[in-house]
């Protein structure tokens, strides 16, 4: 009988009763989990590429296409489409670009004095990066004893880790040489222009100011910005990298063009005798506000203008926005019974009545649901002339002539004196206040306009009106400049006949009455022939109607009344006085004016006057 034995090393079997043709075959419980295991993972590293829908190679080469696409992309952008932007900040990284600033023009009055002109000065900055650690406390301390500045406020600047920042602007030259001969490295010195005004305050706010970039902001500075400020200029230098200059490196320079010089119509002295009056009838009378406004009738020309009270351009910080305003035109008023020249202009001319035509003049006149009275308390009936009526500046007068103009002939006079709307004036901020149109009157509107209320205008607009009864019927324009650029210029297109010149001539002789015998008595300048007119209007209240005991008095005339040279206008804001409290600085100002501008007295003054 044949024994049976396990296979053996060389038998068939081993312990696991693979067979070695199972081994081979992947048969048997191993060789199954094996097949498994295969279908369920995927070795990308030693699979058949053959066999897989996307090829692994396309995959790596898409990959490699897309970086290579991406950044060659990139490099035709900062090659191509950035390339200026590129090189502009690798110059400037390279160069640098100061400015040469322009000359501002200069600004004279009409006699050569200089009102407002530009020196020479310097912009202060460090380099940080040139100064050792070892020359900080000198730089320190050579900042604060020539600049002025806090010592903590230099040491701030000094520690900073910057090529450039300024420690201080426009530094007065002399200063900027002393702290230039000490040689501290780091610090750099920038060309700059400043603005300075050589009277002072005096006329600040006609003039204006600049900001630190020499642009104009205010007044005039402003309204000929364009011509004063000239063109800029700059100088291109090449830096190393520390930020110092490079010797012999590039180099290009542009001078700078200054602006234009600007003559302007303004007598400082007649401007320093309006502000002094001002002051003083403002101290005087307890008003809030004043103004003066100085013209010659037959050219607009300027002479003065004011405000009270005013600012001083070298001390902004505490200068208040309202007192830089010129209120001459900014601000907007009624003007009172100044306005009765305009109304006797507008009957004259109409041929409705004359200078001795009369009129039964009630004590008081009904306009609206208001009943209107004369400022000096008559309480009867008078028969008074046209004339009798302006030397009186009765209102319940007023309203009789105005009624006899009536409702559209006032519109239509009111529109060729053109109030309402600009005067043309060279100057920003012009207001030109509040004045109905025709099919805005109501029952009281004419009644009301006649003696100068329910109408606001600015005084340059009353200055430009009454500059027609003080020039043959001819409005001129107000203005401020007088040459540009050795240029005379004309403003006689601003010219316009409003009436006859017959009309302005009996206009001027009953406001001769008015300041010969009337209530303009004040306004009397020794010598000469004035003709004016006194003005006292109520000043509105916030909550409607008008203040008690505020008025705004004010004076407008010209003299000689024959041959007008000069014409003023005054007006005292919230005073409690009336007319006579503008006719004190009106006569100050006009005697001045006068004799500044030479013109021969027309009377001979009487030992009283005298």
């Amino acid at each position: 009988m044949t024994q049976q034995r396990p296979y053996g090393r060389d038998g068939g079997r081993n312990r696991s009763g693979r067979t070695p043709r199972d081994r081979r075959n992947g048969t048997g419980a191993q060789g199954a989990r094996s097949r498994r295991t295969t279908h369920q993972q995927h070795d990308l590293l030693h699979g058949d590429m053959s066999r897989e829908p996307i090829s692994r190679r396309v995959l790596l080469q898409g990959a490699l296409g897309l970086g290579l696409a991406g950044g060659v992309f990139k490099l035709a952008q900062h090659q191509i489409f950035y390339h200026d932007i590129n090189m502009e900040r690798i110059e400037a990284r390279r160069t640098t670009r100061p400015v040469l600033y322009a000359k501002r023009g200069t600004l004279y009055d009409r006699n050569g004095n200089i009102l407002a002109t530009s020196e020479d000065c310097t912009n202060i900055a460090l380099n940080t990066k040139n100064i050792t650690k070892k020359n900080r406390k000198k730089v320190v301390n050579a900042l604060v004893k020539y600049l002025g500045v806090d010592r903590e406020y230099a040491q701030e600047k000094v520690e900073q880790d910057t090529s450039w920042t300024y420690v201080a602007r426009k530094v007065d030259q002399e200063v900027a040489d002393e702290l230039m001969e000490t040689g501290l490295a780091g610090i750099e010195y920038e060309p700059a222009m400043r603005r300075v005004y050589p009277y002072g305050s005096l006329a600040s706010q006609v003039l204006g100011v600049v900001n630190t970039d020499n642009v104009g902001t205010t007044g005039l500075e402003y309204q000929y910005d364009e011509a004063l400020q000239g063109e800029n200029g700059w100088i291109v230098r090449e830096r190393a990298r520390d930020g110092s200059y490079i010797a012999g490196g590039a180099y290009q320079k542009q001078d700078a063009q200054d602006g234009e010089d600007i003559v302007l119509t303004l007598d400082i002295n007649i401007q320093e005798a309006a502000e002094e009056a001002l002051a003083k009838a403002i101290s005087d009378s307890g008003a809030h506000y004043g103004s003066v406004i100085v013209t010659v009738p037959s050219t607009g020309e300027i002479l003065a203008a004011c405000s009270c009270p005013t600012y001083d351009q070298a001390n902004l910080s505490e200068a208040r926005t309202e007192d830089m305003n010129l209120r001459v035109v900014t601000d907007a008023y009624e003007p009172g019974s100044v306005f009765k020249a305009l109304v006797c202009g507008m009957a004259i001319d109409l041929d409705l009545v004359d200078t001795e035509t009369e009129f039964t003049v009630p004590a008081q006149v009904l306009a609206g649901s208001d009943y209107v009275t004369d400022v000096d308390g008559r309480d009867y009936t008078m028969d008074m002339t046209v004339r009798e009526i302006m030397r009186r500046s009765s209102n319940t007068g007023m309203i009789l002539v105005g009624s006899e103009v009536g409702a559209d002939n006032f519109a239509k006079y009111l529109d060729k004196y053109e109030l309402g709307k600009k005067s043309g004036v060279d100057f920003p901020g012009e207001n030109t206040g509040i004045v109905r149109s025709r099919d805005e009157y109501d029952g009281a509107s004419v009644a009301a306009m006649s003696f100068g209320q329910s109408i606001a205008v600015s005084p340059i607009e009353m200055v430009r009106a009454i500059s027609a009864m003080a020039n043959g019927g001819v409005m001129t324009t107000p203005h401020f400049a007088m040459a540009r650029a050795g240029e005379k210029l004309d403003w006689s297109d601003g010219d316009k006949r409003v009436v006859s010149e017959e009309t302005a001539s009996k206009v001027a002789d009953m406001m001769l009455t008015v300041v010969d015998e009337g209530t303009g008595e004040g306004g009397q300048v020794p010598g000469y022939e004035v003709s004016g007119k006194t003005g006292t209007a109520q000043r509105a209240s916030e909550s409607g109607g008008y203040q008690e005991g505020s008025y705004m008095a004010s004076f407008m005339g010209f003299a000689p009344t024959r041959d007008p040279q000069v014409q003023v206008y005054v007006t005292l804001d919230g005073t409690p006085h009336h007319s006579e409290a503008a006719a004190v600085p009106f006569a100050s100002v006009m005697k001045t004016a006068l004799n500044v501008l030479g013109v021969k007295p027309t009377r001979v003054a009487s030992d009283e006057e005298e």
